[in-house]
């Protein structure tokens, strides 16, 4: 893990509790962007996915502004998160996702037997 990761840990999971938090750090795969170069910071693009019961009955803009209102100092520090993607889900919807997942792959598996 690194400084800004653990950062964003600590605040979604002590105001959120997540079910699920995945963080990924994309920042090697955009560091040869015109806007980084001269930055210093390695921890620039990240990808979150976030399962919470703070998310029920909120719609995805609240949901991002939420997390955004969470990570309001490493967004805006000179060298911060410059990219943040999010998925933001109540737990129930990460649920029904991974059934439908499970269910899928088990489809897949089935065709690829039946060839």
């Amino acid at each position: 893990m690194t400084p800004v990761e653990d950062a964003m840990r600590t605040k979604i999971t002590q105001a959120l509790n997540p079910t699920n938090l995945e963080i990924y750090n994309d920042s090697s795969s955009h560091s040869h962007h015109k806007a980084m170069h001269g930055t210093v910071s390695k921890e620039t693009h990240f990808r979150l996915v976030i399962a919470s019961e703070a998310f029920h009955s909120k719609m995805q803009p609240a949901r991002h502004r939420m997390v955004y209102a969470l990570l309001k100092d490493e967004l805006e520090r000179a060298g911060g998160i410059h990219a943040l993607q999010l998925k933001t889900r109540t737990p129930e919807e990460e649920e029904r996702l991974m059934a439908q997942e499970r269910a899928e792959k088990g489809q897949h598996i089935a065709d690829v037997e039946n060839k």
